[in-house]
């Protein structure tokens, strides 16, 4: 059994840092606090200071008010420790006996984890009021050397830092001497309080006190009964306290054991009067230690009320964030009916320039020279253009203007879906957008989009675009590269005759600078389709539309890709529009729901799964009730 004890001890410790790094990263999901859990308090004041040091039996007198607790443990302790009266005297604190030189303040320290230790002095000390959590304590050679004895604060107090205190206790002890009376066996909290006594297998000997007797012979059974069948404990022993207020003060109060569940012609030697304190000492601490223990153990890995449930709300709450995350996102966020797109001729203009950089030897130098003489013969007809003011608008200032015109679009409609969340939406999201929609202005929202979209370098991303996708192909299809470079080749070899042909069609380098002040539609057509095609390139357009030689696999390819630097233009700036939203107005929401959302598959949920069920199959069998 102690190397069952061993694995447990082990997978504990791994488990309660497991806990911790899951809870930590867990809180964006805002589930109530482990602290409050009874299975987290049985880890912490349980189960890590007692697994690996199970040397005494932890033992705490437990009751409701005015019921003579601390009569009880004065008996006990055979001296006056806690103060006690005929009226309520309303312990606060608990009251620890300790054997003598057998335990250091470390070691009671880790025992009672969540009390601030301090040496018991006189009787009035546990009651009085101080918000923080005192435990009192005073070693005796009366004390049995493997016994620790406490007194606790009411479990039904209207204060409610007196019952944690109780709780507490009650968690970190393996043995509970449960006083009862008939006017508090059947009392809601009393029982509330022994039900998780008995869902963690304490060990409970029950003293029933302010008896009288032998009136009150026939009548206790029927209290006991209605007690243990409505908190589930079964009792290890039964004592029966009288009504004697003399003797009680002067602590020679007689402890009568009965049998449990009670037979006819019991022997008369179990009627005599017993000493507490005697039978505790002679309790089977081994097996006792373990029944504890093993409880404790089970309630941390119980599927109702353990780390299995823990787990499960986690993850429902992290199912309720992937539905505020599906809400948010930005296809739900917002529609937009169409996002503007750019002109070939801005990807063409950079496509051309890459292609330059590609040619070696005499084909550079033809389309070079041809590329010179067309700036040359194209300067007047720019300097007359520039006179007359009729310079044409770049296409990535014109781009520039149409997604602006659409940005507003999408700040309102966002603005209007955010708001109808707020009101109508998901409930995690209620709070947080109305803390969002309340933060800045409509003006200085659109002000700050402005600024950062005029400063949106285009022909710079375009130009890195196409640097990357054209040097992709160059790479993930050698073939069709070198098809392209011998056409470009062609078309060098070509550049004379086709020059003439064009100066006289009115296309070529002259036909391009005229085109926008001809009058002939038919001739402007002409002129775009026969300017792209003499700068070297398969790609030509007419208007927005992608024209390609289709008997050529190389150009099918740079189709496709002309095609994809569209898409991936396009993805580029809905990321832009997303990272403004999440900076401007969403301040990183989609970013922490998409956290959150992504906690039940992560490491550390599987890693406290993982230990649990370990943990699970490593606790020792729980005795049937024969061996109980």
């Amino acid at each position: 059994m102690s190397q069952q004890f061993e694995t447990c001890a082990s997978l504990v410790e791994r488990l309660s840092r497991a806990v911790a790094d899951l809870d930590r990263v867990s809180r964006p999901l805002e589930l109530p606090p482990l602290a409050r859990r009874e299975w987290y308090e049985l880890l912490t004041r349980k189960l890590l200071p007692q697994l690996g040091n199970q040397s005494f039996l932890i033992v705490a007198v437990v009751g409701g008010t005015n019921i003579g607790k601390s009569i009880v443990f004065n008996h006990l302790a055979g001296a006056k420790i806690s103060s006690s009266s005929p009226l309520a005297s309303g312990t606060k604190h608990p009251i620890a006996l300790v054997p003598q030189d057998r335990m250091s303040n470390d070691d009671l320290q880790e025992m009672f984890p969540g009390f601030k230790l301090r040496p018991w002095e006189e009787p009035d000390q546990p009651l009085q009021a101080d918000p923080e959590h005192i435990l009192y304590y005073l070693e005796r050679t009366e004390t049995p050397e493997n016994l620790v004895i406490l007194d606790t604060p009411d479990v039904d107090s209207v204060a409610e830092v007196n019952w944690e205190r109780a709780d507490q206790i009650r968690q970190s002890a393996d043995v509970l001497v449960a006083v009862l009376t008939q006017q508090k066996y059947n009392d809601a909290a009393v029982k509330e309080f022994f039900r998780k006594a008995a869902r963690e297998d304490k060990c409970v000997l029950v003293v029933f006190n302010q008896v009288l007797l032998p009136e009150d012979e026939e009548y206790w059974p029927k209290w006991l009964e209605t007690f243990c069948s409505e908190t589930g404990t079964r009792p290890y022993s039964v004592y029966l306290a009288p009504n004697d207020r003399r003797a009680a003060e002067a602590l020679k109060l007689p402890f009568y054991e009965r049998q449990w569940p009670p037979e006819l012609n019991v022997d008369a030697d179990l009627m005599k009067q017993r000493s507490l304190m005697q039978d505790l000492s002679e309790l089977r601490f081994q097996e006792i230690k373990i029944q504890a223990l093993s409880g404790a153990l089970r309630q941390l890995v119980d599927p109702g009320e353990g780390i299995p449930a823990w787990l499960k709300e986690t993850t429902t709450r992290t199912s309720e964030y992937r539905e505020a995350l599906e809400l948010m996102s930005s296809s739900r966020l917002v529609e937009i009916d169409r996002w503007p797109t750019l002109p070939n001729a801005a990807f063409i203009t950079q496509i051309r320039a890459w292609w330059r950089d590609q040619r070696e030897g005499w084909t550079a130098g033809v389309h070079g020279f041809y590329s010179r003489l067309g700036d040359v013969v194209a300067y007047p007809v720019r300097a007359y253009r520039e006179a007359r003011g009729t310079t044409p608008q770049s296409p990535f200032d014109l781009y520039r203007e149409r997604e602006w015109s659409t940005i507003l679009e999408v700040l309102e409609r966002t603005i209007e879906r955010l708001t109808w969340l707020k009101d109508f939406g998901n409930p995690l999201l209620g709070p947080r957008l109305e803390n969002i929609l309340s933060g800045r202005s409509r003006a200085a929202l659109i002000e700050a989009f402005r600024k950062d979209h005029s400063e949106v370098d285009f022909e710079g991303d375009v130009r890195k675009l196409v640097d990357q996708h054209l040097q992709n192909f160059r790479e993930e299809s050698p073939a069709g590269y070198r098809l392209v470079r011998r056409l470009d080749s062609v078309a060098a070899a070509a550049r004379p005759a086709v020059g003439v042909a064009l100066f006289v069609t009115g296309a070529g380098p002259l036909g391009e600078a005229l085109a926008p002040i001809v009058a002939d539609t038919a001739i402007q057509g002409v002129v775009h389709l026969a300017g792209d095609a003499v700068g070297g390139t398969v790609v030509t357009t007419v208007g927005d539309k992608v024209i390609t030689d289709s008997a050529s696999s190389g150009a099918g390819y740079l189709e496709a890709k002309m095609r994809n630097l569209h898409t991936a233009f396009a993805k580029q700036r809905a990321d832009w529009m997303a990272e403004e939203l999440d900076k401007h107005l969403l301040v990183n929401l989609p970013q922490e729901l998409s956290e959150a959302a992504r906690l039940a598959s992560g490491p550390e949920f599987l890693r406290v799964k993982n230990l649990a069920m370990e943990l699970e199959n490593a606790i020792p069998a729980q005795p049937g009730p024969d061996e109980a």
